[in-house]
């Protein structure tokens, strides 16, 4: 059995600076221990442009590696280990039905302004950038949804409800300023659920999807946890439904959360409702000072395609791999709409 630790190391030895591999905090141990730059989307999505490597490596799901290919300078190739590296919440999205809804919401003298989660594909990025929208992450969710705000006369969060749902409730945007779309938008014909007058008088209008990690949390889990741990925090992520944000201590970007256990003091206990590879990091550095455990178990199984096997795999055949692209017309479009998210939170 080759040893995919050494293949990797004598690869990036070999490679110098002309290779940077980046990895997502959802990424297994294993495979972080081989990463040059580790972060959440919107860390991730700023190193990009200053990188001076030939080949990025992005261990992460697709939607990223296209991020990066959007925001990559000329020269530059961008490589994911296994493409078949979705995100269920990203694909709740096509760029169609979301052209659809954006021309039938502002076909009534409104203006409505997308903004879209990172976690979407760079297909639906270009319709936003080509409706004037921008992006956001979790970590920027609440100043990118001011912006789009102060654009126009509503805004289309997509593809994650409850992060809409979540934002709009940090920000007192009032229940009954806010629609959320039919589940048919995701894929039926949206022609058949929308209409111009859904968004009158709405400063919000909410694309239906969601994660199903973070889906998994329920308001029982926290209720659990107070009867038998009363003395721990819990924290949880954005992604999360609203109850469960509404009845945890704190929530916030996987940045957050690894600053929350960071600054907790001495003899913390504390609760993460996330993605488990981070948690079960997050334990293991702070192991005999804080006990930082899973609200439930949950594992991406996407992120989890990315293996050490497949980096070592994808390092071998760097010079023959065909990297992730995104045609012109869709990047254009796409990269601006990433822009004005990075000009906003510069």
């Amino acid at each position: 059995m080759p040893n995919h630790d050494d293949i990797i190391a004598e690869i990036r030895n070999q490679r110098g600076s002309s290779l940077a591999i980046l990895g997502h905090h959802y990424q297994s141990d294993a495979v972080i221990a081989h990463t040059d730059i580790r972060g959440d989307s919107l860390e991730l999505a700023r190193k990009i442009n200053g990188l001076d490597a030939e080949y990025i490596v992005f261990c992460g799901v697709y939607f990223m590696a296209e991020s990066a290919a959007i925001l990559r300078r000329s020269g530059q190739k961008i490589l994911i280990p296994d493409t078949s590296a979705s995100c269920p919440m990203a694909d709740m999205a096509n760029a169609a039905n979301a052209e659809t809804v954006l021309s039938i919401l502002n076909s009534a003298e409104q203006r409505i302004i997308p903004l879209t989660y990172v976690n979407s594909s760079a297909a639906v990025k270009a319709v936003v950038g080509r409706f004037n929208g921008s992006v956001c992450t979790s970590a920027n969710a609440q100043t990118m949804m001011k912006w789009a705000l102060a654009q126009g006369d509503g805004v289309l969060f997509l593809p994650d409800r409850h992060l809409a749902v979540n934002t709009a409730n940090a920000l007192g945007v009032a229940e009954d300023e806010r629609v959320i779309l039919n589940d048919n938008v995701i894929h039926g014909d949206p022609a058949l659920y929308v209409d111009a007058s859904l968004a009158r008088g709405k400063r919000l209008i909410v694309w239906p999807g969601f994660c199903p990690i973070h889906e998994e949390f329920t308001v029982a889990d926290v209720a659990r946890i107070r009867q038998t741990d009363p003395d721990a925090k819990i924290v949880v992520h954005p992604e999360c439904p609203p109850d469960v944000v509404s009845a945890s201590d704190g929530n916030g970007s996987t940045s957050y959360l690894i600053r929350f256990a960071e600054k907790a003091p001495e003899g913390a206990i504390i609760y993460m409702g996330t993605e488990e590879n981070l948690v079960r990091r997050l334990a293991a550095e702070h192991a005999g000072r804080k006990t930082i455990i899973p609200l439930k178990a949950s594992q991406c199984e996407d992120m989890g395609k990315i293996t050490l096997e497949k980096l070592a795999a994808q390092l071998q055949s760097l010079d023959q791999a065909e990297p992730v692209d995104v045609p012109d017309d869709v990047r254009e479009p796409a990269r601006a709409a990433l822009e004005r998210m990075l000009e906003v939170c510069s």
